[in-house]
């Protein structure tokens, strides 16, 4: 897991929690938030994922002229 992958499932945490927080407390812009918060949580993994799946794709084709 790379670094974007990680800030991701963190944005992605912290958004659930203020959507929570919005709900218990009656904040509908909390709420919103905090689904913001979430969806840019989604978006920052899911560039992680990618980035890394690209970079052993690169190590294979390395590996693969190695031999």
């Amino acid at each position: 897991m790379n670094q974007d992958e990680l800030k991701g499932k963190m944005e992605q945490l912290k958004g659930k929690a203020k959507q929570a927080a919005g709900d218990l407390t009656d904040d509908q812009s909390l709420h919103n938030e905090g689904q913001v918060d979430e969806a840019k949580g989604d978006v920052r993994e899911g560039f992680g994922k990618a980035r890394r799946k690209i970079g052993e794709t690169i190590e294979d084709i390395g590996d693969s002229l190695k031999r």
